[in-house]
C-alpha cells in the first residue's frame, strides 16, 4: 500500500509545536527523530551505564536534522490532511521568522516540509535481505525461514524469522551463547532455562542440541509470540516452552543451564536469583558483556555464590560460563 510520508524539519523546541499541527490534522502517529535526546540520555550520570553504543550511530546522528515524520494514506482524506499541515507550518514559519527577527535566534529551524510516496514494502521486508544462512560453529547453521539451504550431513540448522524487531542471531554475544550450548548441554538429559529469549533462537538451539526440556521467558509480549512461532518452525514444540515474565518474579523452574545474552548490569543484578534456579552443579551462561567488563563482571558473579568455568570472547565481547 501507498503512503505519503511527511516529513517536517525542525529544532528540538519545534517538536512540540509541529507535532501539535500533525495531531491537530487528526494524524494518529507521528515519528520524532531528535539527536538531542540521545545526547541527553548518554550525558546523565546513573547508576546504570550503557555496555555499547555503536560509534556510526554517533556519527550519524552529528549529521542529522531533527524532524517529524508521519505517514498519510494516499487518499483524498490524506491529500486534505497534508493540505492543513502545509498551511498551519507555513503559518508557523512566519511566526518563527518574525520571533527570529526580533531575537535574532530561530527557535524552530527551517520548518521544511518535505512529500514523497512510500510503498510499505520498501521498509517492511528490506531487512531480510541482510539475513542469509550463516554457519556460526562446525556443525550448527542459522537459516532465515524464507531462504533456502542444503543441510549438508552432520549439521544442525536451526530455522528462525526473527522479525524486524529481533536480532537474527550472527551477533558475537548470540553465537557464543551457542558454542557454550553445543559444549554442556548433555543429550536428552539437560534442562535449559532462557532468560530474555527475544526470538527464542537460545530456546531452539537449546532444544536442537538435545535439551531434554526448556524454558524460555521474556518480559516483552512480541517476544514470547515470535519465539513461540520460531519454536513451531523447528518443530520443537513439545520441548520448548515460552512464557512472558520476569525471572524474579512468579518463575518456579529449575534448571541445569541457564543462559542469559542480556547485557552487563542485568547479567550481575539476576545472579543472585539465577542460583534459586539451578539445579546443584548447574552453569549460568551469561553475555551481552563488553571485554572491558570481563573482570568487573566475573568479580560481581564469583560474589553471588559461582565458581567462574571459562570465558570465550569474540571481538570486543565475552560470554562467561559460571558453576
Amino acid at each position: 500500500m501507498e503512503y505519503l510520508e511527511v516529513k517536517v524539519y525542525t529544532t528540538t523546541k519545534g517538536i512540540d509545536p509541529v507535532s501539535g499541527i500533525f495531531l491537530a490534522a487528526g494524524v494518529e502517529g507521528i515519528v520524532v527523530e531528535d539527536p538531542g535526546d540521545f545526547y541527553e540520555l548518554m550525558e546523565k550520570k546513573n547508576a546504570y551505564d550503557w555496555d555499547y553504543v555503536d560509534d556510526d550511530l554517533v556519527k550519524d546522528l552529528k549529521n542529522k536534522e531533527t524532524n517529524v515524520t508521519a505517514y498519510l494514506e494516499k487518499t483524498p482524506e490524506g491529500y486534505a490532511q497534508l493540505k492543513q499541515i502545509d498551511e498551519e507550518i507555513w503559518k508557523l514559519s512566519t511566526f518563527d521568522a518574525c520571533a527570529a527577527f526580533e531575537d535574532t535566534v530561530c527557535l524552530l529551524g527551517r520548518l521544511k516540509l518535505c512529500v514523497r510516496t512510500v510503498d510499505d514494502n520498501d521498509w517492511k521486508d528490506n531487512w531480510k535481505e541482510y539475513f542469509k544462512p550463516v554457519k556460526i560453529t562446525d556443525c550448527i547453521v542459522i537459516k532465515p525461514s524464507w531462504e533456502d539451504y542444503e543441510k549438508q550431513e552432520g549439521e544442525i540448522v536451526i530455522e528462525i524469522d526473527p522479525g524486524a524487531a529481533f536480532g537474527t542471531g550472527k551477533h558475537p554475544t548470540t553465537t557464543m551463547c551457542i558454542k557454550a550450548l553445543e559444549k554442556y548441554i548433555r543429550t536428552g538429559e539437560s534442562t535449559v532455562l532462557d532468560v530474555g529469549c527475544g526470538s527464542g533462537i537460545l530456546s531452539i538451539a537449546a532444544g536442537l542440541l538435545g535439551a531434554r526440556d526448556v524454558l524460555g521467558i521474556d518480559i516483552d509480549p512480541l517476544a514470547v509470540i515470535v519465539s513461540k512461532e520460531n519454536a513451531a518452525f523447528n518443530k520443537l514444540e513439545d520441548r520448548i516452552n515460552i512464557v512472558e515474565g520476569d525471572l524474579t518474579k512468579g518463575v518456579d523452574y529449575k534448571a541445569d543451564i541457564v543462559v542469559a545474552n542480556l547485557m552487563a548490569d542485568l547479567v550481575v543484578i539476576l545472579a543472585k536469583d539465577v542460583r534459586r534456579h539451578l539445579k546443584p552443579g548447574g552453569l549460568y551462561v551469561s553475555s551481552g558483556i563488553l571485554a572491558e567488563k570481563k573482570e568487573e563482571v566475573a568479580a560481581k558473579i564469583r560474589e553471588a555464590g559461582f565458581e567462574i568455568v571459562e570465558i570465550y570472547e569474540e571481538d570486543e565481547w565475552v560470554c562467561i560460563v559460571a558453576r
